[in-house]
This record gives structure tokens, sequence and C-alpha cells, in this order.
């Protein structure tokens, strides 16, 4: 459950990013270009430097779904690596989350390695997952651009191309933000 306010705050959220880069509330809204924005670096595991062919294959082939983006923080700057064998929509969904938890200031969970290298979370903040969630896709796709898809775009494939996100989240948005309720 989310605090009183914070999906009205989301939204607005949203709208005011989209101002602050010269864009109209219903334009697409780039998630690199948002990233450069809020001053944060993105790189796909291929621009890691020093990482092994075999750490790749293991990240990119082997083990592809077992990871989307993480998010590496320190003192002077943060970086996000994406799993560049997603789709382009869920690469730009997966972005959006980790920038979605840096905007809103949740703390990393800690990770501890297993004495064979293996990465083991922690703990999982489900509050904070499910806040970087509902940021991520009002970032994406915002109430007003969903109106404005409704009236414009009755193709959601199409749609989802331009905004740049996966059918799965044009959809999931058009339900949970009431739009398609509002044009039945």
């Amino acid at each position: 459950m989310f605090e009183r306010g914070f999906k009205t705050w989301s939204e607005r959220f949203s709208l005011q990013k989209r101002r602050e880069l010269g864009l109209r509330a219903h334009d697409p809204l780039d998630a690199r270009k948002l990233a450069e924005n809020l001053g944060i670096s993105v790189w796909t595991i291929e621009e890691v430097p020093g990482l092994s062919a075999e750490s790749r294959k293991t990240l990119l082939e082997d083990d592809q779904t077992g990871w989307s983006a993480t998010t590496i923080c320190s003192d002077s700057r943060n970086l996000i690596v994406l799993n560049s064998s997603h789709s382009p929509g869920r690469q730009a969904s997966d972005l959006m989350h980790e920038l979605a938890h840096l905007i809103l200031g949740h703390r990393p969970s800690p990770v501890d390695v297993g004495v064979d290298g293996t990465l083991m979370l922690h703990s999982y903040d489900r509050k904070q997952e499910d806040e970087a969630n509902w940021l991520a896709s009002c970032l994406l796709l915002p109430r007003e651009a969903l109106i404005h898809i409704k009236r414009r775009e009755p193709d959601l494939l199409a749609a989802a191309k331009l905004y740049g996100v996966s059918q799965a989240m044009l959809k999931y948005r058009l339900d949970v933000s009431g739009v398609n309720y509002q044009f039945a």
C-alpha cells in the first residue's frame, strides 16, 4: 500500500520532469535523457571495462533472465548497468525503475558475496520496489500520455513503440490509471 498522496506526487513529478526537458505532458520521455538530466551514467554490460568474455556470456546468455539492471552508487556518481539482451521496451522500464529508486532516495539492499563469487541479496524491501515500479510507470506513461493515446492512437502496438515501452506496460498503465475505464 502506498502512502497517501504518493500516486498523485508521481504523476506530478513525471509532468514536471517533462517540462524541465522541454516536452509536452503527453510526449514520450526517453529514460536515457532523464538519466542524463539527473547526472546518472547508463551502461550496458558490453561497456563495463575489464569484464571477462566468460562473465559477459554468463550475464547475457546463460542467465539473461536472472537480472535486468543494477545501480552502482558511489560518493561521486551513480551508474546504472542494463541487461542488453532484453528488448528496448524492457530496458526502458528497467532503467526507469532504477532511476525511480534514486529519485525516491531509496537505500540499496545489502549484497553479500559467497565464497564462490555468487552475489546474494541480503534483503528485499517490497515497499521500495512497489514505489519504484509505480513511479517508473508514471514517468514512462503519465495519465496525460495515456489519455492522448486513447484519443489519437487506437493501435496499442504503435503507441507502445512510440513511447518506447512494451505492450504489456502500456496495457498495465491503461488499466491501473483508470483511463481504460474512463474511455469505456
